[in-house]
């Protein structure tokens, strides 16, 4: 039976992994909090997390936690550091003394965010941020820790619960008669339902494989949704689903926007396109349109 120890259980990603990862083994879910066994999962508490891979002894540890507030990055970075990078060399180092797989989450954030063509597993990593930076740290520390990881890049996350783009949009439509939107950023909404269950897919996959072929499946892959869009597209998507579904919107008029006319603390990517491909012959999965989970998550919240 698999140990499978799940760290930020209570994230958009990790709310949905304790459900995904069920029929895979047992599994172990903690967040910062110190449950009745007395165990915490605070990744950055180094001395608690060692108590914990002694304790469950887990042979799969998957990773939810983060530091996603992008814009805040740029002036708390050593908390965003101490989450995305430090935590993540130090989780890595103990997978690899008790031998655990690590399964890890990545962003396109570490990639320079230009040109049209959709991000490969191979390209050179450039972050123009603090937040992209302090996740290409934590995705060298695993390079380097000499730890069995599976590290999967995403983008455009959401979920029916959390905060996300999707319920800004609506509680905006909901009060306002015209939004600006950017409409030069180009990415595939990827739900955090469809993460989870890719995870779970990729995970019972590797465990069929014999030893020599798990070693051939280690590395980086690309996890997003397949298709492509704007924020604005995906805003007017959102707007047209939820009108359909019976919510009565505010809203009269959408402009759409460059990236320029909107300043934020930290700079955003222009190109979020992830290239999926190894990921689904590696795996054999197939991952379906991003319209199809953000009409599935409007349901829920609607």
């Amino acid at each position: 039976m698999n140990k499978i120890l799940l760290l930020g259980k209570n994230g958009q990603v990790g709310w949905e992994l304790q459900r995904a990862l069920q029929p895979l083994g047992h599994v172990i879910a903690l967040d910062r909090q110190v449950n009745e066994q007395g165990l915490c999962g605070d990744i950055c508490n180094f001395e608690s997390l060692q108590q914990v891979m002694e304790a469950v002894q887990p042979n799969i540890v998957v990773n939810a936690t983060a530091y996603t507030a992008v814009d805040r990055a740029e002036s708390e970075i050593e908390q965003a550091d101490r989450v995305n990078h430090l935590a993540v060399k130090r989780l890595a180092e103990l997978c690899h003394r008790h031998k655990s797989l690590l399964i890890h989450y990545s962003t396109d954030y570490v990639f320079a965010g230009n040109g049209t063509q959709p991000w490969s597993e191979e390209d050179h990593c450039d972050p123009k941020n603090t937040y992209g930076v302090t996740k290409f740290n934590g995705e060298k520390a695993l390079e380097q820790s000499g730890v069995d990881f599976l590290n999967f890049r995403t983008s455009w996350v959401y979920a029916s619960r959390g905060h996300n783009f999707i319920k800004t949009m609506l509680n905006l439509a909901s009060s306002k008669t015209e939004l600006s939107i950017i409409a030069d950023q180009i990415g595939a909404p990827t739900g955090a339902a469809l993460i989870a269950d890719t995870t779970a897919q990729a995970l019972r996959f590797y465990l069929l494989q014999s030893p020599s072929q798990r070693t051939k499946l280690i590395g980086h892959y690309h996890l997003a949704a397949s298709g492509e869009t704007s924020w604005y597209d995906y805003a007017q998507f959102v707007f047209n689903q939820a009108k359909q579904k019976g919510k009565m919107l505010t809203l009269e008029k959408i402009n759409a926007i460059t990236t320029d006319q909107y300043p934020t603390p930290a700079k955003r990517p222009l190109n979020s396109r992830l290239n999926t491909k190894k990921l689904q012959q590696s795996f054999q999965l197939n991952l379906p349109h991003w319209q199809v989970g953000v009409e599935q998550v409007l349901e829920e919240i609607l």
